[in-house]
């Protein structure tokens, strides 16, 4: 009778793991199940937003282009949104955006490059973990910070060299937004040249190549492709750079090539119309969205080109 009940005991206690192994199966295979989902779900939520972002900008902009001609707001030279007899045309905006930035990439190019060039061959460890951390703190530095040492610092400091130079201008602005970009290139650049294999510098010294040589004739090829890819991605965030040119560069609407003057992006444009001053429904107040949509489609394009370079040079080790 003992061994009978000792049997039924067993029985039941295998019953009982069977039991609850197959809710711990269950269990399993569900959150195996689940989890893809959730984090499917997570992962859209850049796309749907990106898609909102755009659906947006692209309804409210076709209220624009259904007073003003797309060939007039794109080739127009003339932005008098204000005016009696208000013209739209974007060259203005575009103009300044490209100035400003192409200045600020010439700050940050070299600047940044050298920099990277410096932390991945010259430096050493214990100076390399000391100084990245510091040029990375350009980067934390709030950009409305930037414009206000532009237009209180920098301007001054141009003026009393260049006195022909505007209170407000372009130069200033750009300036500053390369030394805010350095962080950017240097960083990204560095990463690139750090990920060439050390066993191509050493074939290269041992073949009698100098330091300098192998940076430039090895290093830098090897690492073309990032390099790139950091320039373009430092130009899309001087295009996107709103607060310093907000502050420095002023609100002059001209079309010129002049740096000294006062200019005007399409990213201080858009803080100046959504400032209060125009109504919603107006025409000025779509003229907000169309110049959004471009910048929208022009930061696509370099984000596009990035990729591009960084697929088309990138070598495989």
């Amino acid at each position: 009778m003992a061994n009978s009940d000792s049997n039924n005991n067993t029985a039941v206690n295998v019953s009982e793991m069977i039991a609850q192994n197959k809710k711990k199966k269950n269990l399993s295979n569900f959150t195996e199940k689940s989890v893809p989902v959730i984090l499917f779900l997570l992962a859209s939520i850049t796309v749907l937003t990106t898609i909102g972002i755009l659906y947006t900008l692209i309804t409210e902009a076709i209220h624009f282009f259904m007073e003003v001609p797309i060939w007039d707001f794109f080739t127009g030279t003339e932005l008098r949104p204000l005016s009696q007899n208000p013209e739209f045309g974007l060259l203005p905006l575009l103009n300044g955006t490209i100035i400003s930035s192409v200045i600020a990439m010439l700050v940050a190019g070299p600047i940044g490059l050298m920099s990277a060039i410096y932390l991945s061959e010259y430096a050493s460890d214990r100076v390399r973990r000391v100084l990245k951390p510091l040029l990375e703190v350009l980067a934390g530095i709030p950009t409305i910070v930037y414009g206000f040492f532009a237009f209180t610092f920098v301007t001054p400091i141009i003026r009393a060299i260049w006195p022909q130079v505007e209170a407000t201008n372009i130069l200033s602005p750009g300036l500053v937004m390369g030394v805010m970009i350095i962080p950017m290139i240097a960083s990204l650049s560095e990463d690139a040249m750090t990920s060439v294999p050390n066993a191509m510098r050493e074939g290269s010294l041992a073949m009698g190549a100098t330091k300098l040589e192998t940076t430039f004739k090895v290093v830098i090829p090897a690492a073309f492709s990032g390099i790139i890819a950091s320039f373009v991605l430092g130009i899309s965030r001087a295009i996107g750079e709103t607060m310093i040119v907000t502050i420095a560069s002023g609100s002059s609407k001209n079309f010129t090539f002049d740096i000294t003057e006062s200019m005007q992006t399409m990213t201080a444009y858009i803080v100046e119309v959504s400032g209060g001053e125009a109504a919603a429904g107006t025409t000025i107040y779509y003229s907000l969205y169309a110049v959004a949509l471009t910048l929208f489609v022009f930061t696509l394009i370099m984000n596009l080109l990035a990729r591009y370079v960084s697929r088309k040079f990138r070598e495989e080790y």
